[in-house]
């Protein structure tokens, strides 16, 4: 028996670890030996619990609990928490239940402990998994070491410096930027600088991209984005600048915060931050706000198959 408790607002490092117990499954029976629930009702929750592997070998079950904690909702009474609790500890030897709590990102909340079911979890396999603070860099490089070797590659230290650099803290953005970096290497197995800089190239395009949008440079934006599409999907170039935009707006409208807090909040480290409010010292932030509220419905038209040309309708929202 093995039941565990993962929360934390580093949802990547969780995804990682649930990808590491499914990978210990038998990959013939998986569609059966591993199950998701997100939320289950109390009926739904118990039967799992109670579930007997058969001949498959062991069995994961996946339990997404945000809807337990992060509501003011009682989603149990309490003869169901006692039953929970009784059937946790009487699951079956080679039955593996996860509780997950993804908590929102840079927001400093935990758990309420409270709870009769936090007190239930607590007594089983607890981890917690917070966010790397962007100025612990010898955390994140630890981290970009690990997740290399797990990858069969090895990064130059000039190359991770300049990876953070680039990224900040950001891990899934990292483990991206890895899986990049390991097919331009290939079949070398050393990453240097030279090579990240190569990789970090298209993000260089995004940034003077969406700077020539901030100086309401719309014709010169226009001609960055028909180069940018040669490369990327719309909806990945979408994506990459509502990310800047939203990064951009914290800043504007918090610019008078501690630079400890700026960078909690953006994931950013200081020296960027403070090249962001030079860049945006001039532009206002209704500008901003507008810009992002455009490209969103385009994101959204073009997820819901709402619009029939792609390209033209990230167009319109550059020049509205």
């Amino acid at each position: 028996m093995a039941v565990y408790f993962f929360y934390g607002d580093e949802d990547f490092n969780i995804d990682l670890e649930l990808k590491k117990m499914s990978s210990k499954l038998n990959p013939d029976f998986k569609s059966m030996s591993l199950q998701t629930l997100d939320g289950p009702d109390f009926n739904t929750l118990i039967n799992a619990l109670r579930s007997t592997p058969m001949m498959f070998g062991e069995m994961l079950i996946i339990i997404n609990s945000e809807e337990y904690f992060l509501t003011n909702k009682n989603f149990f009474d309490e003869k169901e928490l006692e039953e929970i609790e009784e059937a946790l500890n009487n699951t079956p030897d080679s039955l593996n239940v996860v509780f997950v709590l993804k908590l929102p990102r840079n927001e400093k909340k935990s758990p309420d402990s409270r709870r009769k079911l936090y007190k239930i979890l607590s007594k089983f396999n607890v981890k917690k998994f917070p966010v790397i603070e962007t100025y612990k860099t010898s955390e994140i490089e630890s981290w970009i070491k690990n997740q290399a070797k797990q990858k069969s590659i090895k990064l130059e230290q000039d190359a991770i410096n300049l990876l953070i650099d680039s990224i900040g803290n950001n891990l899934r953005e990292f483990d991206i930027e890895l899986d990049k970096l390991k097919l331009l290497a290939y079949p070398e197995t050393t990453i240097n600088k030279s090579m990240v800089e190569e990789v970090c190239n298209s993000n260089e395009d995004l940034f003077a991209f969406s700077e020539m949008l901030m100086k309401g440079e719309r014709d010169k934006a226009l001609l960055e984005y028909k180069k940018l599409i040669e490369k990327k999907h719309p909806l990945e170039i979408l994506s990459a600048i509502q990310t800047m935009l939203r990064k951009w707006i914290i800043i504007k409208t918090n610019q008078r915060l501690p630079m400890e807090e700026l960078t909690r909040l953006t994931g950013m480290r200081e020296y960027g931050i403070k090249q962001t409010l030079q860049k945006l010292k001039n532009t206002k932030i209704s500008n901003i706000v507008q810009l992002k509220e455009n490209l969103f419905e385009a994101e959204y038209k073009i997820k819901s198959a709402e619009c029939l040309d792609i390209e033209s309708e990230v167009e319109c929202a550059i020049i509205r």
